[in-house]
């Protein structure tokens, strides 16, 4: 074989290669059959996919189906028991759901949202400080990212747990008992302290800065996340695409989360003003030892059964290519 014919069978070759290894790269979609997702109201990123039916895109031979849940927990309950894939939740979440042996694992994060999160009190409360909650009556969701803003909120504010008494509602219900004046203060996240910003001027006794970082965790199954790292890194990118667009075409994405939520479109616009970039990628080191940290004060408190180690279940990709 002279020299110009072995090239061309080389070029040949080596596209034949190329073609094959695209052709690896689709097959993980392929296997793909099922891909359920749990979300919540302010998830910005997730709702603008479903609105966008972007996933449904990239993974066409699977039936992709979104289930909203009002809070962390039970979204993370459904995950463990293999009603869901993927789901995003706060900070405290994955620490009540470790503890009780859940089994589930971190897979991505978003940068951290101390603004996002909340204690309030209405507009007349004699409450003035984070001392005068002693005693007091405190909405929140239990096992949410609120939970951990009120435990750093007491420990700046000198008290102890003992000193006030959690009142453990569901943002609806907590919404309701705050405003017929059932409990004192409420500790609550966006797009639900968004809405009761506007709707009942309250005061704002403290926000996470500088006592919750509030980061935002992607979890998956662990069938899903040892089965399908690469379908994993294709949802990453298209929800880096969506806060893209959350970026740069803040109307359109109002009005998309404003159709699906039925959120009015000022509450909207007020969350999203507070919410940083958020692109999605692996958990960090850093992210880490902040949850650890989270972890940490709801055992020294007894408000989870038992220790946990986070990194134990922090999914590590290389590890299982």
């Amino acid at each position: 074989m002279n020299r110009r014919n072995l090239l061309k069978v080389l070029a040949t070759t080596a596209s034949l290669w190329g073609l094959n290894a695209r052709a690896q790269a689709a097959r993980p979609y392929e296997a793909l059959k099922e891909l359920r997702i749990g979300y919540q109201k302010a998830a910005v990123n997730l709702v603008v996919l479903k609105q966008q039916a972007a996933l449904e895109k990239r993974f066409p031979n699977a039936k992709v189906q979104w289930i909203e849940f009002p809070a962390g927990p039970q979204l993370l309950e459904a995950l463990s028991v293999g009603s869901l894939e993927f789901g995003l939740t706060g900070d405290s979440p994955p620490v009540f759901a470790q503890a009780a042996g859940k089994d589930l694992l971190y897979v991505g994060a978003e940068p951290a949202k101390p603004d996002s999160s909340a204690i309030v009190v209405l507009n007349d409360s004699p409450i003035k400080t984070l001392a005068d909650l002693k005693g007091k009556k405190i909405a929140l969701q239990k096992g949410s990212s609120a939970h951990y803003l009120l435990v750093r909120a007491v420990e700046k504010a000198g008290l102890q747990w003992s000193d006030i008494q959690p009142a453990y509602l569901a943002p609806a219900d907590a919404r309701a008992a705050f405003e017929r004046k059932a409990v004192d203060a409420w500790a609550i996240w966006d797009p639900f302290y968004a809405a009761v910003e506007l709707a009942l001027k309250p005061r704002v006794l403290t926000t996470g800065r500088g006592l919750s970082s509030n980061n935002s965790f992607y979890l998956a199954s662990r069938p899903f996340a040892t089965q399908h790292s690469q379908a994993i890194a294709a949802l990453f990118d298209e929800l880096t695409r969506a806060d893209r667009l959350a970026q740069e075409n803040r109307p359109a994405v109002i009005k998309l989360i404003s159709d699906f939520g039925g959120l009015d479109a000022g509450v909207v616009n007020l969350f999203i003003q507070r919410r940083p970039i958020s692109p999605v990628g692996l958990i960090t080191p850093q992210t880490v030892a902040d949850q650890q940290k989270v972890a940490d004060a709801f055992h020294k408190l007894g408000l989870i059964p038992k220790p946990v180690r986070v990194v134990d279940i922090v999914w590590r990709p290389e590890a299982r290519s």
